[in-house]
């Protein structure tokens, strides 16, 4: 074999034409930053309107380039354009059919600019719409646990630490928690675009251009704020990305820890939920079986949009001013973290939707496992006077003797609680019921029936 056919070889068998191959293969990024077709367009027709009216080129000129991006667009939109890893980019392939279109005129629109300023502000125009995305699904979530919470704000279930019964609360009480969660993960994504929201169009390749251009109009015409203040952190900067991906990384975390509790609770051990046949899968082989495979689908999946904010970071961590190259790794995990997030905020809304609560299990489980041995506790506390240490060893001493027993608390009788402490009184037995403990629970934020339905109120009106 001659050289070159040795050389051929080396590369493996997918690069057969040798080197060339391999550096279009690595260099271009039109596999997947096509999906930035529409903010690329509409930026290059924002920065067009703006050259004209800055008389840096012709108004023809930029009415050429408008009709031309627009008729690019369609046939994007329609499935009929032609993308060229030749071309490397959406960028190089949106101007060459342009060009085709209108001939000599496209070539003035990249004046005054670099494709540095134009990707970092195609990704962040993506990024943005991708927050606000974001918003919505949580705030269908939201609202699809209220109508859950609401339904069940007096249910009683047991509340649980370390997995272990712990304390009643209410069905409502622990929907409104994760209102709560994914409420502060909205807030995070509504952060993120407040300060994503600066252009960083017209810092050209890095230091700016001598070109008499109006940064403050581009801005303004793409919705941003305003524009950067320095072209060298306008090009390089990737914070906004990889602020939307910390922001979906600790959504993915909310909705991996909710699938966690479909997945128990759902089971037969527990009972207390039962699943939609849309969002569950039965076995090949086991004809009882019900699997909640949505939800532990979602629970898996916090692994792709955790993984993209570790893998941005990798990139970016060691990269001086200004661009490099490695930048074009920012896109791949962002897009798929984007795609995963909304999915998975989707496959949840339908799941708590169709979701039943199982509410005599609930009720059962609460009323078992000692669950009211703190109201035992506070009782000391109030009524026999004891220090609240004191009460917590008498309470301890009853549930030991409960348990030997096979009992819970609110079957030991009088006498039996006496001869662990002489002042307990029959009154004790009205707080050991779950209903009574967590109607007790009235401190704001508290798992009270009145309390709930107060939260779910002011939810109701902070989503109208």
């Amino acid at each position: 074999m001659g050289k070159d056919g040795s050389s051929n070889a080396m590369w493996g068998g997918r690069f057969s034409a040798g080197p060339d191959a391999i550096m279009e293969a690595i260099n271009a990024s039109i596999g997947y930053d096509k999906r930035l077709s529409d903010q690329d367009i509409a930026g290059s027709k924002a920065h067009a309107a703006m050259l004209a009216a800055q008389g840096i080129i012709t108004q023809a000129d930029a009415e050429a380039i408008t009709d031309g991006l627009s008729r690019v667009k369609a046939e994007i939109d329609a499935g009929e354009f032609q993308f060229s890893a030749a071309l490397e980019d959406i960028h190089m392939n949106v101007e060459a059919r342009l060009r085709e279109l209108i001939g000599a005129a496209a070539g003035r629109l990249h004046t005054a600019r670099s494709r540095n300023d134009q990707v970092a502000t195609d990704f962040r125009l993506w990024v943005r719409d991708q927050c606000d995305a974001a918003m919505q699904g949580l705030e269908a979530l939201q609202r699809a646990l209220l109508d859950q919470a609401e339904a069940g704000a007096d249910w009683v279930m047991p509340g649980f630490t370390h997995l272990q019964t712990a304390q009643p609360v209410t069905w409502g009480h622990h929907m409104m928690a994760y209102v709560e969660m994914f409420a502060r993960d909205a807030s995070r994504f509504r952060d993120a675009r407040a300060r994503m929201n600066e252009c960083p169009l017209g810092a050209a390749a890095l230091a700016g251009t001598g070109f008499a251009i109006d940064r403050h109009a581009t801005a303004a015409a793409l919705g941003f704020d305003k524009p950067m203040d320095n072209s060298l952190d306008a090009v390089s900067d990737r914070d906004f990305a990889l602020e939307f991906l910390s922001s979906a990384a600790i959504c993915s975390v909310h909705l991996s820890r909710l699938s966690e509790e479909l997945v128990i609770w759902s089971s037969a051990q527990f009972r207390f939920v039962t699943l939609s046949d849309r969002f569950s899968t039965g076995s090949s082989i086991m004809p009882q079986k019900k699997n909640p495979d949505a939800a532990e689908l979602i629970r898996a999946k916090i692994g792709r949009v955790t993984g993209a904010l570790v893998a941005l970071l990798t990139v970016m961590k060691g990269l001086p001013l200004a661009y490099s190259k490695d930048m074009q790794e920012d896109k791949e995990q962002v897009f798929d973290a984007a795609d995963t997030l909304m999915l998975a905020l989707a496959a949840m809304t339908g799941m708590i939707s169709d979701l039943t609560a199982n509410r005599a299990s609930l009720e059962a489980a609460a009323s078992a496992g000692f669950s009211t041995a703190t109201d035992l506790a506070d009782w000391l506390v109030r009524e026999a006077g004891l220090p609240f240490r004191d009460a917590h060893h008498v309470t301890g001493a009853l549930v030991a003797k409960a348990e030997a027993q096979g009992v819970d608390l609110p079957d030991l009788t009088l006498d039996e609680m006496q001869a662990v402490h002489g002042d307990i009184t029959d009154d004790v037995f009205g707080v050991l019921g779950v209903h009574k403990s967590v109607a007790s629970r009235t401190s704001y934020g508290g798992t009270a029936p009145a309390q709930v339905r107060a939260r779910i109120t002011d939810w109701r009106e902070r989503l109208s």
